[in-house]
């Protein structure tokens, strides 16, 4: 068994099945340099973890070598998708989708190479399934501001199978717009990690995270219509403003709303924290 505070991962994630936490993320070590593998960490408390479990290994062939980011797992028409990031030398960073019989893998590639646009820098796809029209899926992910500047939050909708993407991407917002935000230097603003939720009104909101004046924040935008296409209002107020995100939302085993993220942003030093959410957010 491992401590939480004994873990460094990034970007942390909890699919929550059969009654237990599944948490996956970024390996702190190997985040900024040549990806092996991705890992699951499985626990009943949030507290006392099994793992790590290697849940991810490269194929012989792999077109990426590094930067294996923000890994997603969710549970979709009976099986179980990885939505992770992926980078090599001179190809664009982009989400590719992955696949498995159990949250504990092993994952194999589903979609041939990322389903994000392969001339666009992109990074941190989630899934999330329009229940107003017909059910249709979606990848919501970041265009990163390496190559726009002001980074974006964009949709694509996807095949049925999630095996590619269908159509073109639609731009939710920029991350100048929201009232809180801070350039990382020269006017270069960061988008990271949009997580989709519905609250008990049915209200669609958004978890997204970039830098504010206590550094890395993890902030809400609002979709006023309820559905993907917005339009996407920032919430003024921070979730978290001290030096963490890139998080998520979950219900713990007990019903209570949670939320992970990794803090604090510091290289080796990330580990995930969990906090109670105690409105409807």
């Amino acid at each position: 068994m491992i401590k939480r505070e004994d873990i460094n991962i990034r970007d942390p994630f909890v699919l929550v099945h059969e009654g237990k936490y599944y948490m996956y993320g970024t390996r702190g070590p190997e985040c900024w340099g040549k990806g092996t593998g991705l890992d699951c960490y499985v626990s009943t408390d949030l507290e006392n973890f099994e793992g790590p479990i290697e849940v991810f290994t490269p194929p012989e062939g792999f077109w990426s070598d590094k930067n294996y980011w923000a890994p997603e797992v969710h549970e979709y028409k009976g099986a179980f998708y990885m939505f992770a990031s992926f980078k090599a030398d001179g190809v664009c960073r982009g989400t590719q989708i992955l696949r498995a019989e159990s949250p504990l893998g092993p994952f194999k590639v589903h979609s041939d190479g990322p389903v994000t646009p392969r001339d666009w820098e992109c990074l941190d796809g989630t899934l999330y399934i329009e229940k107003s029209d017909g059910n249709k899926p979606y990848i919501v992910f970041c265009h990163e501001w390496v190559q726009v500047t002001d980074g974006e939050i964009c949709a694509l909708e996807l095949s049925p199978d999630l095996s590619k993407s269908v159509g073109t991407p639609k731009l939710l917002f920029r991350a100048s717009e929201a009232p809180w935000i801070k350039d990382i230097r020269n006017g270069n603003y960061v988008t990271d990690g949009p997580f989709l939720h519905r609250n008990s009104k049915d209200e669609l909101t958004m978890l997204w995270s970039s830098f504010c004046e206590g550094g890395y924040a993890l902030a809400m935008a609002h979709s006023k219509s309820n559905t993907i296409e917005g339009p996407w209002v920032q919430d003024p107020e921070l979730i978290f403003g001290e030096n963490g995100g890139h998080g998520m939302l979950f219900k713990d085993l007990s019903g209570n709303l949670m939320v992970t993220l990794h803090s604090p942003n510091i290289d080796l030093k990330e580990r995930p924290v969990f906090f109670k959410i105690d409105k409807d957010i």
